[in-house]
């Protein structure tokens, strides 16, 4: 059998992109499992969802946006520190950069190995990465919530920590008078799920708990197609959960077996492939999300560094 390329470094093909207006003043960019990313317009300023992977790509997305508001960007919030969320910063000219404050703790800790690690994985996102300054960095940081009015009867936007989950950090962004919700990559619609800085066993329960507690009725994923009424986002965070749950009984069960990491690994994509194995980045994801869970079964609850070297001693091991 030949081997498979290493994570997303065979994606090479261009993705269309896809520009919703969710609601009056609230827009989201698609890409066929790309990052999603997203905008919510106040009275007179802009909130920008998630920065993209390159300062390039995300002038292409600004491009579109800029087709419906001139409004200046005064608050860029990222949902987690994670370089295809956060490298294209620089673009947006934001007077503020939001997010949780583990966020900030996490790219002290390991934000320019994960940048080389993605960048080996899925190349194609990085377009013009030359322009990159350097880490993004947020200005602003919180512990639990942070609302922003937005003005002129359009209510609130709610950012908001609701357990660890993809990443010891990850926020959303809540629009309760819409109905809105922006969930980063602790939901996915229709995508995989990459858990490999994962916390499986909060964000299978706790978590998605809170997330579905808000009632939302459009929801944003971190990848895949919006999910436009209730039953599509019940729909997607059952997914999000089955998939964790399905993840953790196989890999769960070898480990409690005394059975081995490569064994783990064939046992769940046997499983999750016949559901998951034609979304995107499904291929690419499991190899670290089986490793993640299995250190977890170890006791290892903070997640072990990815480094580019790590990737493929992983990837390869599992192949």
């Amino acid at each position: 059998m030949a081997k498979k390329p290493f994570a997303s470094s065979a994606d090479l093909a261009p993705k269309d992109e896809v520009f919703v207006e969710l609601a009056e003043g609230v827009y989201t960019l698609t890409a066929e499992g790309d990052p999603n990313v997203g905008a919510i317009e106040a009275e007179d300023f802009l909130i920008c969802f998630e920065a993209r992977a390159t300062p390039a790509a995300a002038r292409r997305w600004l491009a579109q946006l800029r087709k419906h508001t001139q409004k200046p960007v005064r608050y860029l919030v990222l949902s987690h520190y994670h370089a295809v969320r956060t490298l294209g910063a620089s673009a947006f000219d934001a007077q503020e950069i939001v997010a949780h404050e583990m966020t900030r703790v996490l790219i002290a800790e390991r934000g320019q190995q994960d940048w080389e690690s993605e960048y080996g994985r899925m190349p194609r996102l990085f377009e013009k990465p030359e322009e990159i300054p350097g880490l993004t960095w947020p200005t602003l940081t919180f512990s639990d919530r942070m609302t922003i009015p937005l003005g002129d009867e359009r209510g609130d936007l709610v950012l908001q920590h609701l357990g660890r989950g993809h990443t010891a950090g990850d926020i959303v962004a809540w629009l309760p008078q819409q109905r809105i919700l922006f969930a980063g990559d602790l939901v996915e619609s229709q995508a995989a799920l990459y858990t490999g800085d994962a916390f499986h066993d909060e964000w299978a329960t706790s978590t998605l708990d809170e997330i579905e507690d808000l009632g939302a009725e459009v929801l944003v994923g971190g990848r895949g197609k919006v999910a436009r009424d209730r039953i599509e986002v019940e729909a997607a965070i059952n997914q999000s959960r089955h998939f964790l749950n399905e993840l953790r009984r196989t890999v769960g069960g070898v480990h409690a077996e005394g059975g081995t990491l490569k064994q783990a690994f064939e046992l769940a994509h046997k499983t999750l492939e016949p559901r998951y194995g034609r979304w995107p980045i499904f291929e690419h994801c499991l190899p670290f999300d089986v490793k993640r869970y299995w250190d977890e079964c170890d006791g290892k609850d903070w997640p072990e560094i990815w480094t580019a070297e790590r990737d493929r001693a992983v990837w390869d091991a599992l192949q």
